[in-house]
């Protein structure tokens, strides 16, 4: 046994408990070969026993009958991803690394020992030279107003949805539901109401807006559009994802909260769903599994990222150094609810036996941890920072090639909170990796603490000389790139 591979006999393990049911198959043709041996007259014993027993039988079939109906009509609706558009912003929105640091000198507002430790950040954060600000934030000096933070938010939103209409040609009339979600910026009328004011929806649209809820939002609006489309009949649901920096960043000197000044960046998503049996044939994508976990009754989990005032009284938003560690417990939870749902039996099998051993027998072997590439082909996790990203990578046991999508999008996009997801799918569908029936993992951790999961299934290979409106496709050739864990910046 010493001379065998144990990464063959894992392989050799999941082929045999993966076509298990194969086993079945004699019993099967066992089955067929003893009814056609039964003979006439036992088919004419059933016959009187029916005859006799009629009203009984009659009742069966009735509660059958309504039991089948009931079902049918009760099961959840497919909902299909008809397709989406990622905002890719304007050439003169650029911001640099040494823009970065420019601008934070020309604001007149940080330490030089704050101004170091925002370089320090900038340096090891994974971002390249190419990631977007906002207007304001870029003219010398900043002026953030709400006027400039609407200007904002309808370049990016307005610009995601006009790319969104040009590809799948829906009618503004035929949407039925909107979701819009936005952390930091919630204005009154509201973002959805901004959306409805300006493509002129009609009137009993489903419109929601959700605001506060973090980097999860994303998934947390693709989740509530889902049950919105279970209860409306053949509709659209049209979901928007995005975050206004022009009002939040941070002007102040509390180091927690300086480092979402160096990761956030401009960007948003809008996404259309249906409902219609008749768009799978043209839709991307079906939604399977949507699985949210709220770790919020724990106030260390509660407190992690939170939205407060300095000791000057400057809001910002600040980071626990608990918020590793919150984030780990958040996804233990999460995919110990996902797990179940997508992983093989063999995996299921293995995770089992580890925790009885542990539990029951008190053994002391570590966990066994679950190996998701048996479940998904490709992985969309939420490019929330450097640090993240190679946590979850470890934690996972995914490969460089299963990263390369959320490192390049924090690298060319930098972090764009809940829309990050849909540049990361969009790289994938760039880079020609999704064929029919692979499987995605969309996952994202948001304040609260949340941590939210979405499962999509490939319903046709996508081709990317076809494609159009993705952010990629004009450089895609470039990516992947090496990133530098340290990356210096011109004074």
């Amino acid at each position: 046994m010493a001379g065998i591979n144990p990464r063959l006999l894992k392989l050799a393990y999941h082929f045999i408990i993966s076509h298990s049911a194969y086993l079945l198959i004699p019993l099967v043709f066992a089955a067929f070969a003893h009814l056609f041996q039964t003979s006439p007259q036992e088919f004419l014993q059933l016959k009187e026993y029916i005859q006799q027993n009629l009203i009984a039988v009659v009742i069966c079939l009735a509660v059958l009958a309504v039991l089948c109906t009931v079902y049918f009509m009760s099961r959840p609706r497919p909902v299909y991803l008809v397709d989406f558009a990622c905002y890719k912003g304007r050439e003169e929105n650029k911001c640099s690394r040494e823009t970065f640091v420019a601008r934070s000198v020309a604001a007149n507002a940080f330490t030089e020992e704050n101004l170091a430790f925002q370089r320090k950040i900038l340096e090891r954060s994974g971002l390249g030279q190419d990631t977007y600000f906002p207007d304001a934030l870029l003219r010398v000096p900043a002026n953030p107003s709400m006027e400039e933070a609407r200007k904002e938010a309808e370049m990016v939103m307005f610009g995601a949805i006009d790319d969104l209409i040009a590809k799948t040609g829906i009618k503004i009339k035929d949407i039925g539901v909107l979701v819009v979600n936005c952390s930091l910026f919630n204005p009154t009328p509201s973002l959805s109401a901004m959306i409805v004011n300006h493509y002129k929806l009609r009137g009993d649209v489903a419109s929601f807006n959700l605001g506060g809820m973090g980097c999860s939002a994303g998934l947390i609006s693709i989740d509530l559009a889902k049950r919105l489309l279970q209860a409306q009949r053949n509709t659209y649901a049209l979901v928007v994802s995005t975050e206004n920096i022009t009002l939040n960043w941070y002007f102040g000197n509390n180091r927690s909260m300086l480092v979402s000044n160096c990761l956030f960046r401009m960007g948003g998503a809008a996404i259309l769903l249906s409902n219609h049996s008749s768009d799978k044939k043209r839709s991307k994508y079906q939604l399977i599994h949507t699985v949210r976990t709220h770790k919020g009754a724990e106030d260390r989990s509660y407190g992690c990222v939170f939205q407060e005032e300095d000791a000057s009284g400057t809001v910002g938003v600040s980071l626990s150094k608990d918020l590793m560690s919150v984030a780990g417990d958040a996804l233990k939870t999460n995919i110990t609810t996902l797990g179940p749902l997508v992983l093989p039996m063999s995996e299921q099998l293995l995770f089992l036996g580890s925790l009885v051993a542990r539990k029951l027998f008190k053994m002391n072997i570590k966990p066994y941890i679950p190996d998701f590439k048996l479940a998904f082909e490709h992985f969309c996790i939420h490019a929330g920072g450097r640090a993240v990203l190679d946590e979850l990578e470890k934690s996972l046991q995914l490969s460089e090639w299963h990263m390369e999508p959320s490192r390049m999008t924090l690298y060319r996009f930098g972090n764009t909170s809940s829309s990050s997801l849909w540049y990361e799918l969009a790289y994938t569908e760039a880079k020609g990796r999704i064929r029919r029936g692979d499987r995605t993992w969309q996952i994202a951790f948001g304040s609260g603490f949340k941590c939210n999961s979405a499962v999509w299934k490939a319903l046709r290979t996508v081709d990317p000389a076809k494609e159009k409106q993705n952010p990629w496709l004009d450089e895609i050739d470039k990516f992947p790139v090496e990133v530098p864990k340290i990356v210096s910046i011109a004074a």
